[in-house]
Parts: C-alpha cells; sequence; structure tokens
C-alpha cells in the first residue's frame, strides 16, 4: 500500500523554483497513482489567481500544468481560506476547483497524510 502524500505549496509562481518543483512532484506522484493531495498555502495562493501575467517577469506559466492536475488523477486539490483573503483573493474567481478550508481543517487535512512536503 502507498503512503499517502500531501504537498504544500507556499511560494508565488514567480517568487522562485519551489511553485514549479511542487506542481512537477505532484504531477509525476500522480502519474504513478500515488494517493496525493496538493495544499496551497500563504503566496502559494497566487497560483490560483486568474490575473497572472508570468511573461512580465520572464516566467512561465503554471495555469497550463495546474489545469493538467486532473488528468493525472490528483483531484486532491485544496486551498487555505486565511491565505486567500490576506492576498485579497477570496471573492476572485480561481483558475482551479480546490476545496477551501480554514485554520481547523488545515490542521486536520494534514494529519490524514502519511507524508508532508513544504515547498
Amino acid at each position: 500500500m502507498s503512503q499517502s502524500l500531501l504537498i504544500v505549496s507556499r511560494q508565488a509562481p514567480w517568487s522562485g523554483p519551489g511553485a514549479r518543483e511542487a506542481l512537477d512532484i505532484v504531477l509525476a506522484g500522480g502519474a504513478f497513482d500515488l494517493p496525493i493531495g496538493l495544499l496551497f498555502l500563504d503566496d502559494g495562493v497566487f497560483q490560483l489567481s486568474a490575473a497572472q501575467q508570468p511573461s512580465a517577469l520572464q516566467q512561465k506559466d503554471l495555469s497550463a500544468n495546474l489545469q493538467a492536475l486532473p488528468l493525472f488523477g490528483v483531484e486532491a486539490l485544496y486551498a487555505s481560506a486565511r491565505s486567500l483573503l490576506e492576498r485579497g483573493l477570496a471573492a476572485e474567481p480561481l483558475t482551479l476547483a480546490v476545496e477551501v478550508l480554514d485554520d481547523a481543517a488545515l490542521t486536520g487535512l494534514i494529519e490524514r497524510y502519511d507524508q508532508v512536503i513544504t515547498l
């Protein structure tokens, strides 16, 4: 039996390689049918914003990769309600269907997974 894995993505898509690396791990895990989840926390919720302009920063757009998650069997997608609210994204439509969780639910989520990797 495979151990479950939760990837916590805490970096904005333009702040360095962390967001892309988290996404690569999730896609690879999904390709191998691992029980895997992805949590967008802190600045990581900016990956869910539709108003991104990565070309202005000479960065690649991650939205196509994010849209591929369900194709790889990754459907356990979560976002922090507090992180969305603090960054002004709570009322904005998100590019990905995620389950928005409050702090108490986040604690329960993390406890459900065997392994947690934060990037």
